[in-house]
């Protein structure tokens, strides 16, 4: 049986590969479509021994499966953002304490005590909608921020504005979470000098603007924000685990979750540090339905283990996780 302190207390990549190990038999033995994917591919599971011989699940089954590996009922749904007549991902959580514990021990290990930081969300296109995971992760940090001036702002730009120049000013830590977009809007209404506030952006235009290289957006964003580097995080519906970029667009995993970068003409291979590929993410917390994940996002690793999102496959649904079109 493993155990959620089995996962959050992995302290070194010899301890990730066993406990991942374990996660791969229990998913093999407990989750239909992942063995049925598994023995498509005539995996052996007692022949494995290896990450890189653990099969990744295909993200795009989250739109078509229920992808559980217990037989408790979902707790929480989560569903991906779409545009009209888009199908959309479904992550059935059957235990949301796993989700809450793997945000809140991530937030900690790159942020410190979310006590220290009042936390201000623009967040529109995930407010309008139901099942996001993103909105669950922010609400619970704005409460447990334990500050008054914490909360969501949707299309009200002059009350943030008037908010986080006054907060900034006073000296107060701040975060401010906000999807690409809405923070475009917002500095082409107001240009800030920012002292205090890190500026965290959760990818995606929603169709609202076009894309851009991830260069261009931050060099903007920083100069709007009067700020020297723009924060990122990547998350995603079929994940409970978020990495972090504390700027450069350079991502890095809490402890018990790893990328692997495959080759994009043969999914089973993997490419050396350095080079484009495509994002596989194996997130220990998902244990209840599947930790090994084959994303559309390019991306490439460094030797130090961190990585970055180049772009996404073409053809792949217009996601908003932290993606920057080629």
């Amino acid at each position: 049986m493993i155990t959620a302190t089995d996962i959050f207390t992995i302290s070194s990549h010899k301890q990730f590969e066993k406990t991942a190990l374990k996660v791969f038999r229990h998913q093999y033995a407990n989750n239909v479509v992942y063995r049925e994917f598994c023995d498509f591919l005539k995996t052996d599971p007692q022949r494995v021994k290896s990450l890189q011989q653990i099969p990744f699940l295909p993200i795009q089954f989250f739109k078509s499966h229920n992808v559980v590996s217990n037989n408790d009922p979902a707790q929480v749904t989560f569903t991906s953002s779409g545009t009209t007549g888009m199908i959309t991902s479904r992550h059935l959580v059957t235990d949301a304490s796993l989700y809450e514990e793997s945000y809140r021990k991530g937030f900690s290990q790159f942020y410190g005590n979310i006590e220290d930081y009042v936390v201000l969300a623009l967040l529109p296109s995930y407010l309008e909608r139901e099942g996001s995971s993103l909105i669950y992760m922010v609400e619970d940090l704005i409460k447990l921020s334990n500050q008054p001036e914490s909360g969501f702002y949707l299309h009200n730009h002059d009350d943030l504005i008037k908010k986080l120049t006054e907060l900034d000013e006073s000296g107060q830590n701040v975060i401010l979470i906000g999807v690409t977009y809405a923070l475009l809007d917002l500095i082409e209404k107001h240009q800030f000098n920012l002292q205090n506030t890190i500026i965290m952006e959760t990818g995606g235009m929603k169709g609202k603007r076009k894309e851009m290289i991830r260069e261009e957006l931050h060099e903007i964003l920083c100069k709007g924000f009067g700020v020297s580097s723009i924060h990122s995080e990547y998350g995603m519906t079929e994940l409970l685990a978020q990495a972090y970029s504390l700027g450069e667009g350079v991502f890095e995993c809490p402890s018990w979750m790893h990328i692997l970068v495959r080759d994009p003409e043969d999914a089973l291979t993997y490419i050396q540090d350095g080079k484009t590929g495509g994002i596989n993410v194996i997130d220990l917390a998902n244990i209840n339905s599947c930790s090994f994940i084959a994303t559309q996002d390019l991306g490439k690793k460094n030797p130090n283990n961190s990585f970055e999102v180049l772009g996404r496959f073409d053809n792949s649904d217009i996601r908003g996780c932290n993606l920057m079109v080629l």
